[in-house]
């Protein structure tokens, strides 16, 4: 009975140990809080959900920092060039060049608040901040004013982008995965 009852409790220990290791490896492999300073300052800032700032960064670039699409979008938070001098404009920031796109602080920075820009726009719908990211908020506008697109006008029934619609699928999915392992 004794035996029985501590081979048990090895099992159980056993079991305890792999489920903190697996969410320990799954946090430090797969899912790392990434360029932490930069990432907390610039949420902070811009009153951004940090989790959801690394799950835009990880969709984007898997967190490389010299990573280039081949739409030309550059960094950590993949800014194309185009985006980068219309925020850099607006953001009163004198420095910008395309190779200050692949500095990590100065991307997130920009990430940031274009997130936050998108935010305003969107009043808030994190559906549409997400498809604004990826496809334009010009393109999302347009979605919602088609009936086809968007039953009210506030937000969509169908994404007719399928890259788009799988980069929400993947941001969101990621976002929950963040929350789940690190909010306390």
């Amino acid at each position: 009975m004794r035996a029985r009852k501590s081979k048990f409790l090895i099992v159980v220990f056993i079991l305890i140990a792999i489920g903190i290791g697996s969410k320990y490896l799954i946090k430090q492999v797969f899912f790392p809080y990434k360029y932490k300073e930069y990432v907390d300052q610039y949420s902070k800032e811009y009153d951004l959900d940090p989790f959801f700032v690394l799950a835009v960064m990880k969709t984007e670039s898997n967190f490389d920092k010299k990573a280039r699409s081949n739409k030309e979008a550059l960094g950590l938070m993949q800014i194309t060039i185009e985006t980068g001098e219309w925020a850099a404009e607006k953001m009163n920031l004198n420095d910008f060049s395309k190779e200050r796109l692949f500095d990590e602080e100065y991307n997130i920075k920009m990430g940031c608040w274009y997130l936050s820009e998108l935010r305003k726009m969107f009043n808030g719908n994190l559906e549409l901040i997400i498809a604004g990211y990826n496809a334009g908020p010009g393109n999302v506008n347009k979605w919602l004013k088609d009936e086809e697109l968007s039953e009210n006008g506030m937000d969509l029934s169908y994404i007719p982008f399928k890259e788009t619609k799988k980069y929400l699928d993947k941001v969101t999915t990621y976002y929950n995965v963040y929350k789940y392992l690190y909010d306390k």
